[in-house]
């Protein structure tokens, strides 16, 4: 179950990859500003990470590609 908090985070990161040139490549973090990404508590960004890696599966929008040598995963905006 979500969290209501975690829904709201994942929403907002929803919409601004539609601010995203199709082609570009983007972590899930680059989706929020450097300070707000660095006051979620790690645990959450884990959680963050697995819901927005669902919801990118769903849609046509975005895809999913390698993750980078930190582990993290990469997504492409898509036209």
């Amino acid at each position: 179950m979500m969290a209501k908090s975690e829904k709201k985070l994942i929403k907002k990161a929803w919409q601004e990859t539609k601010n995203l040139k199709e082609g570009e490549v983007f972590l899930l973090k680059d989706l929020f500003k450097g300070y707000k990404w660095n006051r979620i508590e790690t645990e959450t960004r884990s959680s963050l990470g697995r819901l927005f890696l669902d919801k990118v599966e769903k849609k046509k929008s975005v895809e999913v590609i390698e993750k980078t040598s930190s582990n993290q995963q990469q997504y492409r905006k898509l036209g």
